[in-house]
């Protein structure tokens, strides 16, 4: 099998995976020594084409063969699809040849489990060892490592890697005892728990005075989590991130909705989540990671999945509403970023912009705030919500999605029955 075919196939059996993004990469760059590749202050340099597709990362796969027998996943051991499986040589230069092209400026390289987690771990981090001391690459390198293989081929592979991740999958060790039996959720946390042990290491060594330059290791780790392929709610969804990020001090948790595969397993739903789900996933999880909230406080235990029709922090004011009105001249930080539709940055402006006069409704309009969203739930000098009685019970049908209009079927009215000339020839008795 020639080269641009495996890329066809690999790159392809690729996309399942999201969690392949770069911010909070160290800085690199080629310019002024040996090498090739660069990326930026905060991580790789996305290049877009004219139509928007992002093409900054080769994202491919080194094989689509697999030991393990994930039911969710195309590439699992009983899965009828093609195979293919390049060498660690052949990556090396399709990752500098598109560079050289400008097609790319970095790699996100994963694999199926082929012989064994440690056998396969040792390929990937083949490819990335190649890159970084022969060809001198430096530009933005992100490998998916595998929680069986050994702690120390863990470690190697963060000397090479701008990011490291390891995906959790499923929230709990029961969705994957059905789904994917070879995994163990403990095993993986004992992994994510390692690389934050080495990162930590690395951040003491470079604070030390006097010290030699600590040898480089990965920026941080992320993982992905499966949405929809079984019966976790949204609360048991964020609390396993909330743990990670919490316990192992995760970049990111990424969720991605589950998608129908060929030959599909029959414990598998036959339909999709919708995608709004795991939208509304990603606007809890900044909640919880910027804005203070707790996971029992975006979905209950009464209420254990996200509303689908409003966004969690909506969602959450329109049921606390003995919290508002806000006063925004007044009202700490943390209470005002509760606020519907007041980010961080707006909320450190309107601090800023309070400590010099009373903030009235002309003011907000000029930092530019979202004024529909926010009126209902803040008073100013010169506006308190109870005026416009927008505290009342039908608040929440303000912020609705409009209805969309149903398909209307103008086809070809259906053919007449001899019933239907017999009542006409009747009526015109």
């Amino acid at each position: 099998m020639d080269v641009t075919r495996k890329l066809e196939i690999l790159a392809d059996a690729a996309k399942y995976d999201a969690s392949c993004a770069s911010s909070g990469a160290a800085r690199k760059d080629s310019r002024g020594s040996q090498g090739v590749g660069s990326t930026g202050g905060m991580g790789i340099c996305h290049s877009y084409t004219p139509d928007g597709r992002c093409v900054s990362l080769m994202k491919v796969l080194l094989t689509n063969a697999c030991l393990y027998d994930c039911h969710y996943c195309i590439n699992r051991r009983s899965s009828n699809v093609t195979r293919a499986r390049f060498t660690p040589d052949e990556v090396v230069q399709l990752t500098l040849d598109f560079y050289k092209r400008n097609y790319i400026e970095g790699l996100f390289l994963s694999s199926g489990i082929i012989r064994s987690a440690d056998h396969t771990m040792e390929l990937v981090i083949e490819v990335a060892r190649k890159l970084r001391e022969v060809h001198h690459f430096r530009g933005y390198i992100h490998l998916k490592t595998i929680p069986e293989a050994s702690q120390d081929l863990i470690a190697l592979a963060g000397r090479y890697a701008d990011r490291i991740s390891i995906n959790v999958e499923l929230p709990s060790q029961h969705s994957l005892n059905t789904l994917a039996p070879e995994k163990n959720l403990a095993r993986t946390q004992q992994a994510m728990g390692h690389i934050r042990g080495k990162i930590d290491e690395r951040h003491a060594e470079k604070r030390k005075p006097n010290t030699p330059k600590p040898p480089p290791f990965a920026t941080g780790q992320s993982t992905q989590m499966l949405v929809g392929a079984d019966a976790s709610t949204d609360a048991t969804i964020l609390g396993c991130a909330d743990q990670l990020y919490s316990a192992h001090r995760l970049r990111r948790v990424y969720y991605s909705a589950f998608s129908p595969i060929p030959e599909p397993s029959a414990i598998l739903p036959l339909k999709a989540p919708p995608l709004i789900r795991e939208h509304r996933l990603y606007q809890a999880d900044w909640l919880l990671r910027f804005y203070d909230f707790k996971v029992e406080e975006i979905a209950s235990p009464s209420s254990p999945n996200l509303d689908l029709a409003l966004d969690p922090k909506l969602s959450w004011a329109l049921q606390n509403r003995a919290t508002f009105p806000v006063d925004v001249n007044r009202a700490p930080r943390e209470l005002l970023l509760r606020v519907p539709g007041l980010g961080v940055r707006n909320v450190e402006r309107l601090l800023a912009a309070r400590r010099y006069t009373r903030l009235r409704l002309a003011d907000l309009i000029r930092l530019r705030l979202q004024m529909k969203k926010i009126l209902p739930f803040i008073s100013t000098a010169d506006h308190h919500p109870a005026r416009l009685g927008l505290d009342s019970d039908s608040l929440r049908a303000r912020f609705l999605p409009p209805p969309e209009q149903l398909e209307i079927n103008f086809g070809a009215p259906p053919a007449p029955t001899p019933a239907d000339f017999i009542s006409a020839r009747s009526g015109e008795l």
